[in-house]
C-alpha cells in the first residue's frame, strides 16, 4: 500500500509560478513511476506529467510542455511539479499518482493522492 499526500497548492495570478509536492509513504518509492494529473470543474481527469523510477525520463502533456517540470527526490520520497507561466486554464485539482510505468493513462496508476486545488486568476 502507498499513501500519497499533495501539498503546495493555492491561488496565484496569471504568469506566476507555483510548485506542488507529493510525499509518498508505505512502499519503496524508488520502485514507483510517478505522475501528475489534473481535473478542472466539469471535465475528465487529464494527464499532466510523468517521471520514471530513477527520474531519467519525463513526459508532458502538450498543454504544459515548456512551462511545467516534473522531478523527484527518491531520498525524500517526494515528487514535485514546478509550474511556471501559469494560465487561468491551468486551474484545476491536481492529483499525484503512483504506478508501475510512467504512462499517460489513468489506469497506468495504482495509487492516487486526494488532490490539491490550484487556482490561477487572470
Amino acid at each position: 500500500q502507498v499513501q500519497l499526500v499533495e501539498s503546495g497548492g493555492g491561488l496565484v495570478q496569471a504568469g506566476d509560478s507555483l510548485r506542488v509536492s507529493c510525499a509518498a509513504s508505505g512502499r519503496s518509492f524508488s520502485w514507483l513511476a510517478m505522475g501528475w494529473f489534473r481535473q478542472a470543474a466539469g471535465t475528465e481527469r487529464a494527464f499532466v506529467a510523468a517521471i520514471s523510477r530513477n527520474g531519467g525520463s519525463t513526459y508532458y502533456a502538450d498543454s504544459v510542455k515548456g512551462r511545467f517540470t516534473i522531478s523527484r527526490d527518491n531520498a525524500k520520497n517526494t515528487v514535485y511539479l514546478q509550474m511556471n507561466s501559469l494560465k487561468p486554464e491551468d486551474t484545476a485539482v491536481y492529483y499525484c499518482a503512483a504506478g508501475v510505468s510512467p504512462g499517460e493513462r489513468r489506469y497506468d496508476y495504482i495509487y492516487w493522492g486526494q488532490g490539491i486545488q490550484v487556482t490561477v486568476s487572470s
